[in-house]
This record gives structure tokens, sequence and C-alpha cells, in this order.
């Protein structure tokens, strides 16, 4: 980058700041007013029509003033060499918040709603995806002679219940001998291997016992195969209404598009690592709902391990530092709290 294309930057930059808090499309007195910029206003305006030309500030018809376009908020994020990360107090907000939740479910309700209040946007948080947990535990738990509750509890603390209905009735001591069996074959193991493991369960058990772990397995087998569709939280999606302005005519589609929650799938599908950032500006959504939106997403986990996805969604007026800032910070403690750090 040149000199002058340097101080267009900070041109392009100042107009991003100003359209972000103000809402409103920016001239040039108003940046020459606003920032101390150092140059005459001849120099701005002459600027502003080169970004325009290069099409990063664009004119709204109602208008004298520019705002940015996709192209120009993508630029504003790639040179954001450092995000302003949040205040320690901040920081310990987050922490206290989060280290009073008293399991994964409300590990990961507090997140979207704590996500929502800190970035005004739309939050959404993947529960920790099973391929990268493994089981903790499997209780079995007799509910009547002949019914039985298993729990099957995994490494990030996801917890999953199903009830098995033997056929048969059985008394304490089997039921002893089946949990001893699931948990000495099971636990330590990672979801994916434990499936296969499963299968083999009913050979292991003498014949009497063989039709009771069949039923065992086969309801265990559903726990440990993923259902991404139900593993999604949403929150704060009534932040999208408070400036029905800045999705033109598409509101409706952004907020169906939110309920559908495949595009998020899909969004978050596109996390790479833990703590890989990544944000969709504008037209870089391949999912024509979403193309009035910006997403900023991110993945959770330990350092090696990935264990989902989180984000927002909001406006492409949206104040990228401060919600990059606090997407960072919250898939972080989300990651120490579920790995027991």
């Amino acid at each position: 980058m040149g000199h002058a294309e340097d101080r267009r930057f900070e041109v392009l930059r100042a107009i991003v700041a100003d359209y972000v808090s103000h809402h409103e499309p920016v001239g040039s007195k108003a940046l020459v007013d606003r920032h101390n910029l150092g140059v005459s206003s001849a120099t701005v305006r002459n600027d502003m029509a080169a970004l325009e030309e290069e099409g990063y500030i664009t004119q709204p018809h109602t208008s004298a003033g520019r705002i940015p376009t996709d192209k120009g908020y993508r630029v504003f994020v790639d040179r954001l060499s450092e995000v302003k990360p949040l205040s320690a107090a901040e920081r310990r907000a987050i922490k206290q918040f989060l280290d009073g939740a008293i399991d994964l479910e409300d590990v990961m309700r507090r997140s979207v709603r704590l996500l929502a209040q800190l970035t005004r946007q739309v939050a959404v948080i993947q529960y920790p995806v099973l391929t990268s947990s493994s089981v903790r535990h499997v209780e079995v738990v007799p509910l009547t002679p002949a019914r039985l509750m298993l729990v099957l509890i995994t490494s990030v603390g996801r917890v999953d219940q199903r009830t098995v209905e033997l056929g048969d009735v059985i008394d304490d001591d089997d039921i002893a001998v089946m949990r001893n069996e699931l948990n000495s074959s099971l636990v330590g193991q990672k979801l994916t291997d434990a499936a296969s493991t499963v299968s083999g369960l009913p050979d292991r058990v003498r014949p009497e016992l063989r039709e009771a772990m069949t039923r065992v397995a086969t309801v265990l087998i559903e726990s440990l195969v993923e259902h991404p569709e139900e593993r999604l939280v949403l929150g704060g999606t009534a932040n999208l209404t408070r400036n029905v302005a800045d999705f033109p005519g598409s509101l409706r589609q952004v907020l169906e598009a939110l309920e559908e929650q495949v595009v998020i799938l899909k969004l978050l599908a596109a996390v790479r690592g833990p703590g890989v950032l990544n944000v969709r500006i504008g037209e870089e959504n391949e999912d024509e709902q979403m193309r009035s939106t910006s997403v900023v997403s991110i993945g959770y986990g330990t350092d090696d391990t990935l264990f989902g996805g989180l984000g927002v969604v909001g406006p492409t007026r949206m104040d990228y530092p401060n919600t990059i800032a606090a997407v960072r910070a919250v898939a972080n403690y989300v990651g120490q709290i579920l790995s027991g750090r």
C-alpha cells in the first residue's frame, strides 16, 4: 500500500466507523468535521471519489452521503490488524457469568444470551459435536422391572437419556452386569468408535441376557449417532428488528433463514478449527436469504480438538471490531469451561 492508498484506507475506515455509529450515509464534510484526517476537505472528496470508483463505497440514491459496500467492509475487516480485546472487566464478567453454569445446556444458553447482549446481534452456538467427545460414563437405571433408563454422559458434559423396553423382567444383579459391561467396554472411547463397540456387546454377556443387551445396544447407538439439527441454540433474534432499515426488503427472509437453521449449520460447518475466525460479508454468503447479513463465526474447543462453532448474525453495517472481540472471548471461555480447565 502506497502513501495515498494508506490515506484512502483511513478515509474508508472513518466512513465505516461513522456509518456504523450514526446509521446515516456519510458526507465529506462530516468526515472532515468528525475525524482528524489531517488533510483538506478537497482531498477527502477526491479520496471518496476514488473509493467509490473502486467499489468500496456507494451512494444510496436518496442521499448525498456514501455508505460502505460489501467490498469496502471486506477490506476494512481484512485490515483490522489489531482487534482491541475486551477490557479486563468485560472478560471477568464473561467468565463469572459462564462459570455459574450448572451443566452443558446451561453453558450453551448462557453463551448465546451473553453473545447476543455483547454484540446486540443474533447469536448462535452449536452443541459440541459428538465426534469430538468420548464416553465418560453410562448409567443404567431401572424404571420398572421391564424398563430401563440409559444415561450416556460424554467428556464434554453432554447428557443423553433414553428409555429401553426390555420385553422381559430383569433383576438388579443382571442390571449390574450390564452396567459393568457397558462401562468397561465404552468408557474413554471416542463416540465414533463406541458405536461399533456397542454392536458387539450382546455377544459378551451370557445367553439369557443377550436379548436385553441387544435392546440396550440398539437404543444406545441412537445416542451415539449425531443429529446435528437438534443441536443449535439461537438467541437475540429480536435484535434484528431493531434496525429494519438494515435489511431492505429482506428481514423476513433473514428471519426465515435463521428459523430453518440449515443456513446456520452450513455457516458453522465452515468453521475450521478452535479459535479460527471466519467473517462472511453480505454477498459472500452463498445463501440468497443471507445476502444482507454478515456472519462472524469461530470454532471453540481445546487447543487441538474442535467441539463446535459459535457466532453472530447481523447486518453488514455492524461494529466488526467489537463483534469479533466478543465472539473470540466467548469462544475462548466456552472452550475452557467444557474442557474442564
